[in-house]
C-alpha cells in the first residue's frame, strides 16, 4: 500500500541531514564512552576534594565558591554521623530500659563526645554558615587556648596576677 502522507523534499533532506551528523556521534557515544565509564549509583556519587578556604586566594572566586560547596557537601555528612549515633543511643536507651543508664554508656559518651565535636565544628554559625566563616572560628579558637588554655577550663592567670597575689 502506497505511503498515505509522502514526505515533502524538505523533510527528508533535513532527516539524512541530521542523520549524516547525529549518527557517528551517538555511535561513539554508545560504542566508545559508555562502555569505558565507571557507573556509580547515585548515592555513592564521588566528588572531588577541592582545595580549604585557607589554600584560595582572597580575589579566587572560583575557588571559594568551590570551599564553601565542600563545606557545605562536609557539613552534611557530619549532621549524618551525628544523627547515625544519636539514633543508635536512643534505640539502646528503648531496648535495654530501666537499665539503660550502665548499659548505654558506651554509646551516650560517644554520642556526646561527637556532639561536642560538631559544636566545635558548625555550632553558632547559623543556617548560613560559610567556610570562611567556619575557618575564622577554628582560628579564633586556636588563639584563644594558646594564651588561656582549653576553652572551658577557665582562665590562666598572668604572670602579673600571680605576683599580685604573692
Amino acid at each position: 500500500m502506497p505511503d498515505q502522507n509522502p514526505k515533502s523534499s524538505f523533510i527528508a533532506f533535513s532527516d539524512t541531514l541530521l542523520s549524516m551528523i547525529d549518527g557517528p556521534v551517538t555511535w561513539f557515544r554508545e560504542k566508545v564512552v559508555e562502555p569505558n565509564r565507571k557507573q556509580y549509583p547515585w548515592y555513592h556519587q564521588q566528588f572531588r576534594r577541592v582545595p580549604t578556604i585557607d589554600q584560595c586566594y582572597t580575589d579566587d572566586y572560583v575557588c571559594i565558591f568551590e570551599a564553601d560547596q565542600q563545606w557545605k557537601r562536609d557539613k552534611m555528612v557530619d549532621n549524618e554521623i551525628l544523627s547515625i549515633v544519636r539514633a543508635r543511643f536512643e534505640d539502646c536507651v528503648l531496648y535495654e530500659s530501666p537499665d539503660h543508664m550502665t548499659k548505654c554508656l558506651p554509646f551516650k559518651e560517644a554520642y556526646e563526645k561527637a556532639a561536642e565535636n560538631w559544636f566545635i565544628k558548625y555550632g553558632d554559625l547559623g543556617a548560613t554558615g560559610k567556610a570562611r566563616e567556619c575557618y575564622m572560628k577554628q582560628k579564633h579558637r586556636l588563639l584563644w587556648e594558646r594564651r588561656h588554655g582549653k576553652v572551658g577550663t577557665g582562665m590562666k592567670e598572668t604572670k602579673s596576677e600571680v605576683s599580685a597575689e604573692e
